[in-house]
Parts: structure tokens; sequence; C-alpha cells
């Protein structure tokens, strides 16, 4: 089942790109390659049943199930030892990838409170767009009666576009709904 996002990419966005770069071969045209969503339960380290919840949050709203991640380094201010779990992130590609953005553009972020758009300088300088949210509720599949505590976690947009320029023309093409530069977000 081909997602309708990626056709609307196929037909639409890729000719939108190339008029608008000055692409020669169609393969030149950015694309989205991965998404990853990450977590971080830094109370996981004295209540191993946070970190079971919050892998469950992320297996709901990414129908993928997350990898634990590990501390790398001992940090006596914040009590933490090298190897102690203290997150989970997806990987998403493909049919998932897709789902899962039409997912947070079209549902998700729209239903956040007092939502005015996302920052259009959120890049890293390679066409790679990161995204916070303050908490899994805003997607439909978590039910508010099941959550144990609401929890932020970060969205990474990962695309083959070489600047930030290519890449926030990409996503707003494929509906990223970008603040408007006069508003104060």
């Amino acid at each position: 089942m081909a997602h309708y996002l990626k056709e609307k990419y196929r037909q639409e966005t890729t000719s939108q790109l190339m008029d608008d770069f000055g692409y020669k071969n169609v393969m030149q045209v950015p694309r989205l390659e991965k998404i990853i969503v990450n977590v971080g339960v830094g109370e996981a380290k004295d209540n191993a049943k946070a970190l079971d919840s919050a892998v469950d949050d992320i297996a709901t709203i990414t129908a993928q199930r997350p990898i634990i991640t590990k501390a790398r380094k001992s940090i006596a201010n914040f009590k933490l030892r090298e190897g102690v779990s203290i997150g989970a992130k997806v990987t998403l590609r493909g049919e998932k990838m897709w789902a899962f953005y039409d997912r947070l553009v079209n549902i998700a972020l729209p239903r956040t409170r007092d939502f005015r758009g996302v920052s259009p300088n959120s890049f890293d300088g390679r066409g790679n767009f990161s995204l916070g949210l303050t908490e899994q509720l805003i997607f439909p599949e978590i039910e508010y009666d099941k959550i144990d505590k609401s929890r932020g976690f970060e969205v990474t947009v990962v695309t083959s576009a070489p600047d930030d320029e290519q890449g926030r023309r990409l996503l707003q093409l494929l509906g990223m709904p970008f603040a408007r530069g006069d508003q104060n977000v």
C-alpha cells in the first residue's frame, strides 16, 4: 500500500523542487530518508516502570518497537552510571515513516494547545529538522487514562537536502506547518 503523501511527493513535490532549485535530474531532488523519535527518561535510573511506559507510548505512536538507549558516560552530578538505561528511540523508514509524518503534521501538531506553527529555524545546517514535543497526548493513539506521566520527546526528520533552505522547502511542500516570520514563536 503506497501512502498518499509518498505519491504526492513523487507527483507534485519533486517537480516543484526541480523548478525551485533548477535540478536537472530527479535523483538530485531532496527526499525524506528517515525519522527518528527519541525520548529521554531520566527517572528510569530510579524507576524501571517509567522506562517501560515510555517504551509502550513510543511503540503505540510509531507502530514500531523502540530500542533502549543506555548512558555512555557516568555523570556523578546526575547520579548516573555508565550502561544504565535512560531512554528509548525508534528509527522509521519507508511506509511507517510516511505514515508517522502524515499523522504528525496533519493530526498531532494541530492538536497542540496554542499552536502557531513550528519554528522554521530548527534545522541543523545540513537540511535535517528537529522538533521537540512536550507531551505524548497530542497523538490520538495515546489514551489519557492509560499514561502514568506526561513525557516530552524529540522528532528528527532526516532529509537528503544539502542545506537548510532546500530541506525547509521540502518539508513545507509536504505540509509541515512552519510559523510565519512576523510572529514570535
